[in-house]
């Protein structure tokens, strides 16, 4: 009798870890990272052949957080490769997030709880990903570095301007190719050390946020408790990354931490997914003061997809935020940022993006200037943002 109430209770355990195990990820993903779709204007022959003459660039996806492959094209989630093929992407920005805040929310978030852990766990990544935030973004590293190397050249890791320029050519030849670049959300994942941040540069690392959703050792974040500056580490972080090539990325910042970077950049600096405040007044969102310091660093402000960022989740209320950045600061200094897998909701997936340049268009922006929203913008930014600093 015992042998078999101990068989029933192993028989329990098992199937719990299954469920656990095989099924727990994606319903967390599948429950977080929404497309409910919106109402999407017929693409006209006009947007048909100018999306597909475009050079596409998207400064901020978290796609590498969740357990899928980026190679299969999921029901799960916005982003995958078939869906980026879709879209005509020539470049997304993949995202390493390594810490989260449980009871996550946009005013105030301690340092002292953390929603990755369980996370990587249950999807069974490495031992060392349990307990390290550097070796999370180690192994999105190499998540991307091994999608990139079965994708039979269909995406390619850049880390270099030549590897941006060689992707630039190839595609102008007509091959159906992707970029992928990476970029961190939140320098916790340096643990304090600035060397972490030559050892992340070194795993392909080009773009970093100083924080994410609570204050850290580098910075204050918008979203922390006390949404300071930053500190002593900060600088010299943000110094070193100016020489190694890697692009400071403003996103989640404190208004203090924003002004800071943006008074001591030497480069370009981004906001890589976010809104504006005079559209959608968010505490998240940029001031038009820092839109135009943005734009006197040569930088581009991303806009995102979902509600807290632009107040809807229309093409319309993407386009009207990409239009106060322009008529402010200049065509030059607006892009896409769509923070697609990034536990939003959004009206669209990357394969309809098609939906923006429509917007752009019916909104009577020139192709020359759609072409600099789209991507141009980003590209040229990333690319003098990744050669290596003096």
């Amino acid at each position: 009798m015992k042998k078999k109430i101990l068989w029933g209770l192993l028989a329990v355990l098992v199937l719990a870890a299954v469920g656990f195990f095989g099924f727990a990820p994606g319903i967390v993903e599948g429950s977080m990272n929404k497309v409910v779709p919106v109402k999407l204007t017929r693409p006209s022959e006009a947007a048909k052949q100018l999306h597909a003459s475009l050079q596409i660039a998207d400064m901020h996806a978290d796609t590498l957080m969740w357990r899928r492959s980026l190679l299969e094209r999921s029901n799960t989630g916005q982003v995958d490769l078939p869906r980026l093929l879709e879209g005509n992407y020539t470049l997304q920005v993949f995202s390493s997030v390594t810490k989260t805040p449980k009871h996550q929310n946009y005013d105030a978030n301690g340092a002292d709880t953390d929603n990755i852990t369980l996370l990587t766990i249950a999807q069974l990544q490495p031992p060392k990903t349990w307990t390290s935030l550097l070796e999370r973004s180690l192994f999105h590293a190499r998540k991307l570095d091994r999608a990139a190397a079965g994708s039979n050249g269909k995406l390619r890791v850049i880390r270099t301007a030549a590897d941006l320029d060689l992707l630039l050519a190839d595609r102008a030849t007509g091959k159906k190719l992707v970029g992928g670049m990476l970029s961190i959300e939140g320098l916790q994942d340096m643990e304090g050390d600035l060397g972490n941040l030559d050892k992340l540069y070194g795993a392909g690392f080009r773009m970093a946020g100083m924080a994410h959703f609570f204050d850290n050792d580098v910075a204050g974040s918008m979203h922390g408790m006390k949404k300071g500056g930053l500190t002593p580490l900060g600088r010299q972080v943000v110094a070193r990354m100016e020489q190694l090539g890697m692009i400071v990325d403003i996103a989640h910042s404190s208004h203090e931490t924003v002004a800071e970077i943006l008074a001591m950049a030497k480069r370009p600096v981004v906001s890589s997914h976010g809104g504006v405040q005079a559209t959608c007044k968010v505490n998240r969102n940029l001031t038009d003061d820092e839109v135009r310091g943005v734009a006197r660093t040569g930088g581009v402000v991303g806009i995102g997809y979902w509600d807290a960022a632009i107040c809807g989740t229309e093409p319309a209320n993407v386009v009207r935020a990409i239009l106060h950045v322009r008529d402010i600061v200049g065509v030059d200094h607006v892009g896409l940022g769509s923070d697609f897998d990034g536990a939003v909701t959004t009206g669209w997936d990357s394969s309809q993006l098609i939906a923006i340049t429509q917007g752009l268009l019916d909104a009577g922006l020139s192709v020359d200037d759609i072409r600099k929203v789209m991507g141009g913008n980003v590209l040229r930014v990333i690319r003098a943002g990744i050669v290596p600093g003096r």
